[in-house]
């Protein structure tokens, strides 16, 4: 059907009938944004149209001045011969990884251990045992496997014992070569320790893993040194499967239309592109690397092991698995030692998966004496309430404007991101950006800031509606309201940064999602939300999130702030917890028994706590009082 070049990359592919841009973009190799997965419904994907002719059904997606600048939605539009394409700067920023500097200093803060978490015993879930092994006899004539198995119950307490017929078949001659010194890779299969690696001589203190986070909007690797604990180095990067679509279930329907093997891959790579830069910044093989340990939603499990994930999202919302058995990390692509392990953390039920698991584990919720809730926010907002006795958990769709997604100039939290905003008495508009870089759009929390600053200053109501001539930013534009936040000479991108009226319903919609998910949970335990001793916030962007703007949007509860703790990426510290001990992935599992499942969708009165949540902060000013009194004084 013709060629396609995009520029400024210079890349070109050949197409045929039926294909679309941004279908032909990732077969050249470039990451459009996408976060609809290409349905045409979120507008992310526009690239200009240089020379030739393409075809495209009609879109209310972009304005009239861009379709005249040559604009067109790349998952829709369809080339009619040669075609020359632009991918604009504003897309082009969002469409790079996560540049290593920034974000491995913010991901790596997020990882520390959570004050007054729990401590669990130094034991590996995968270890290297030196062994100097009796010599046969006449009088010791034990075969080798026999011998070796002996020796190992004396230094593990391993009641099941057992060794693949590849390490077998190595045995015999790698052992008297060696002298009858060798180490061997020992790791946990469930109640059976594995014989995985036989090496000559003492490899005992060269022995790593990899701790992974696989969010659906990043991916972050840590290096341990499984023979000290120590962490040794980080990295993180977008992730890849956001081209697919940007939050699970855009992701879950692509796996539907086209089976969930590209899923697979896009995470594997990320996956296998980190760990190889770890280990080459750090002097370690990858076959030194024995086991790798990810966390993650029950979706973003199933994309990386390859399993169905088509009936999570049906009811009665049931998984493929919740609990899957180590495997060879081989076995789904991961490029480490040929046999080392791969773990994931168990999940709860249904959308409730293994990253909160590992958040419960981490900030230790499941041994806390007093009520404890931790909030997850993300694109999917994961709620836990309860204590050392009992633990009750949600999951609500929020959707993607946290992560900077659905919003006209929204982007991932990366270096010119507006994250911070405050508007000044006389009006005066202030904003921060990530890296003090020039303005290129809004992350989610400059978001957040940004509405919750406008509704404070009373250039927005509590419905959310911009309220024009409140101030001379707020304009029309093709009959809808925005606020001009950053001019076009200001921002890197030549154009003017704005949060339309449908951004901040986007965002008002992901709030109510997050409240009324916290109000569900405490009303079904008989409890109030003023009842909750200690409110903890987990994940990249809670971390980053102004603890009094958040409360103030109504995102978060109105309790005293001593009582509320960001505690940062707890799906990772728990990944942590778990490979570096099998006591602590033994109590994974028990909490995963433990908590009780509740199905918001099935609850009675969640529209209405739904609709109620999406005022600013609530339709019910007496549960935010100590909002209400500071809006009055400011407003006074």
């Amino acid at each position: 059907m013709g060629r396609v070049t995009f520029q400024p990359a210079g890349a070109a592919v050949e197409a045929k009938r039926g294909d679309t841009l941004l279908g032909l973009a990732r077969a050249a190799g470039l990451r459009i944004p996408s976060t609809c997965g290409g349905d045409g419904i979120c507008g992310r994907c526009r690239l200009i149209v240089q020379q030739g002719q393409v075809r495209a059904p009609p879109t209310v997606l972009l304005t009239r001045e861009e379709i005249r600048a040559g604009y067109v939605l790349a998952c829709q539009a369809e080339p009619v011969g040669d075609v020359a394409v632009l991918v604009p700067p504003e897309v082009g920023a969002e469409a790079v990884a996560l540049p290593t500097d920034e974000g491995v200093a913010r991901f790596r803060a997020l990882s520390e251990a959570v004050p007054g978490g729990p401590a669990f015993r130094h034991d590996p879930l995968v270890q290297k045992v030196c062994l100097r092994l009796p010599v046969p006899t006449l009088q010791d004539n034990l075969a080798d496997q026999e011998r070796l198995l002996r020796e190992l119950r004396r230094r593990l307490r391993a009641p099941v014992l057992q060794m693949g017929l590849k390490v077998l078949q190595l045995l015999p001659q790698l052992v008297r070569r060696a002298g009858w010194e060798a180490t061997f890779t020992v790791g946990q299969r469930g109640g059976t320790t594995e014989v995985i690696q036989v090496e000559p001589g003492d490899r005992s203190a060269r022995n790593y893993g990899v701790a992974v986070d696989v969010g659906t909007s990043t991916v972050v690797v840590h290096l341990v040194d499984l023979v000290t604990g120590d962490t040794v180095d980080a990295e993180a990067c977008y992730n890849s499967q956001a081209a697919l679509g940007a939050e699970v279930t855009r992701r879950i329907l692509y796996a539907d239309r086209e089976g969930p093997e590209a899923l697979r891959e896009a995470v594997v790579a990320d996956i296998n592109g980190l760990a190889a830069a770890l280990a080459s910044r750090n002097g370690v093989e990858l076959g030194e690397i024995t086991a790798v340990f990810c966390a993650g939603n029950t979706a973003m499990t199933h994309f990386l092991l390859g399993l169905d994930p088509s009936h999570i999202r049906k009811s009665p919302y049931v998984p493929a698995a919740a609990a899957p058995a180590p495997v060879r990390a081989a076995e789904v692509g991961i490029k480490v030692n040929p046999r080392g392990l791969l773990y994931a953390m168990p999940g709860i039920g249904g959308w409730v998966g293994g990253d909160i698991t590992a958040g419960i584990l981490a900030t230790g919720l499941c041994r806390a004496e007093r009520l404890t809730m931790l909030i997850d926010i993300g694109t999917n907002g994961e709620i836990v309430l309860g204590n050392k006795d009992w633990m009750i958990a949600c999951s609500t769709s929020a959707g993607p404007a946290f992560e900077g997604s659905g919003v006209r100039c929204g982007m991932r939290a990366s270096p010119g991101a507006i994250e911070r905003v405050e508007i000044a008495p006389q009006g005066r508009v202030g904003v921060q950006t990530i890296g003090g870089d020039p303005p290129r759009g809004v992350c989610g929390s400059g978001l957040v800031d940004a509405v919750a600053e406008l509704h404070r200053v009373g250039w927005v109501d509590r419905s959310g509606q911009l309220l024009p001539g409140a101030s001379p930013q707020i304009r029309d534009q093709d009959g809808l309201a925005e606020f001009m936040l950053v001019p076009a000479s200001g921002s890197a991108t030549g154009k003017d940064i704005v949060i339309t009226q449908g951004d901040i319903e986007n965002l008002l919609r992901a709030k109510a999602a997050i409240y009324a998910g916290a109000r569900i949970l405490v009303s079904s335990a008989g409890l109030r939300l003023r009842d909750v001793d200690q409110l903890l916030v987990a994940g990249g962007f809670g971390n980053y999130l102004d603890q009094g703007k958040a409360v103030l949007l109504g995102l978060i509860p109105d309790l005293p702030l001593e009582r509320i703790r960001f505690v940062g990426n707890t799906s990772l510290l728990g990944a942590k917890l778990a490979l570096m001990s099998a006591q602590a992935l033994d109590e994974c599992h028990a909490i995963a028994q433990r908590v009780t499942y509740l199905d918001l969708i099935a609850y009675p009165h969640y529209y209405e706590e739904f609709m109620s949540a999406k005022f600013i902060p609530h339709t019910d000013l007496g549960q935010f009082p100590s909002v209400n009194q500071a809006l009055e004084g400011a407003r006074r």
